[in-house]
């Protein structure tokens, strides 16, 4: 990536050399162009929200910035990235969404999220640490910046306008006034679920802004609710890609006996799984992580996987997810366990599955759904 104060060698996490996506784009380096051009003072508290790999804070660098991100492959592709350019540990402050931000902000750097509730929560989480004099400027491509999103910005903190686009990315300026009145976080949100889905019918739960579907049941999750397998015994069992939980705490209401592993790479999602689960006196145990996937999990342990995988990092459409999801799986799952998924039939998963298993049932379908099972032989 190019900077205004030169090159920067970039990767995603985990660094994989098929990888053909980039590290940064055109978002990023207008930010940076930006700050360059009209000489904003970096001397005081940089913080940056979003940054996708790293590639702000490491072209920041010198100025000391705190990253902060919902994201665990963000967070250590920003240390491999900081590393690689040889900055020592301590100079950038790696925070997550679920951290306290610093008392006070200078320069408020923001990288536009998918999630607007997300937008909302960090800046209501940020407010008060901004004061008149701070510089706040978004970034993000073009199709990423709506109406919603400036009106979100200017709710919150103040007077909002944008640039002019470039290379299909856009700036947003905005003018603190931190003694404009602002609604309270609304965020975590809990809701109560729906009857005939199980073991969890009746139950709440627990999203913190970002999770996906934050106000009611997704109908993916809902059609694998009525087809989850029924086994009962000590089964180590893992939620992979847990999302608020609902799957899990499904499990460990159904078999008091399980011991159930939640895992995400974003920390948003594993505090709704953990909310939830305390939400729903599950009489089990369980485990909640943040990482990447199923890394970490001893090979071999597991009975069983359950799995919903994302089709999508950020903007693009991608399957590269999922296969180190059923790849991860696996290895950690026992001879004889099983991995059991639901996707949308039209993704095919259970051509992978049958290339990595030598296997693949469909447990059920609908037109939109399909529920797959794998077999570790």
């Amino acid at each position: 990536m190019t900077t205004p104060w030169g090159d920067l060698a970039l990767t995603r996490f985990p660094e994989d050399p098929r990888e053909r996506l980039r590290a940064w784009d055109a978002s990023d380096e207008y930010l940076l162009r930006h700050l360059a051009e009209q000489e904003i003072p970096l001397s005081g508290t940089v913080v940056v929200v979003g940054d996708r790999w790293g590639a702000l804070v490491t072209a920041l660098a010198a100025h000391r910035p705190t990253q902060i991100t919902d994201s665990y492959l963000t967070q250590e592709a920003a240390r491999a990235n900081l590393d690689r350019h040889g900055v020592e540990p301590g100079t950038v402050r790696l925070l997550t969404t679920q951290d306290a931000p610093p008392d006070r902000v200078d320069v408020l750097l923001v990288r536009v999220p998918k999630s607007l509730a997300l937008l909302e929560d960090q800046l209501l989480r940020l407010a008060p640490a901004v004061h008149e004099g701070t510089a706040v400027v978004g970034t993000g491509m073009v199709k990423e910046i709506h109406t919603s999103t400036l009106q979100l910005f200017e709710r919150i903190l103040g007077p909002t306008r944008t640039s002019l686009a470039e290379r299909k990315a856009r700036l947003i300026f905005c003018t603190p006034e931190p003694s404009q009145e602002r609604a309270a976080n609304p965020w975590p949100y809990a809701y109560t679920l729906p009857d005939g889905i199980g073991a969890v019918s009746q139950g709440t739960v627990v999203n913190h802004a970002g999770v996906f579907c934050a106000d009611r049941l997704d109908i993916g999750t809902r059609f694998f609710l009525g087809h989850l397998p029924d086994g009962k015994g000590a089964q180590r069992v893992v939620d992979l890609g847990c999302g608020n939980g609902v799957v899990g705490t499904a499990v460990g209401l159904a078999n008091p006996e399980a011991e159930v592993l939640f895992v995400d790479e974003s920390f948003q999602a594993v505090a709704s799984a953990e909310a939830t689960y305390r939400a729903n006196g599950v009489p089990g145990h369980a485990e909640f992580r943040v990482g990447d996937g199923m890394a970490g999990v001893p090979a071999g342990t597991v009975d069983l996987v359950l799995n919903n995988p994302p089709f999508h990092s950020h903007q693009a459409t991608t399957d590269a997810t999922a296969w180190r999801m059923f790849t991860g799986a696996k290895r950690a799952l026992r001879p004889g366990g099983e991995l059991w998924v639901i996707g949308n039939r039209h993704l095919g998963y259970h051509v992978k599955l049958r290339r990595l298993f030598g296997n693949s049932e469909l447990v059920a379908g609908d037109p939109k759904f399909v529920v797959l099972r794998a077999v570790k032989r």
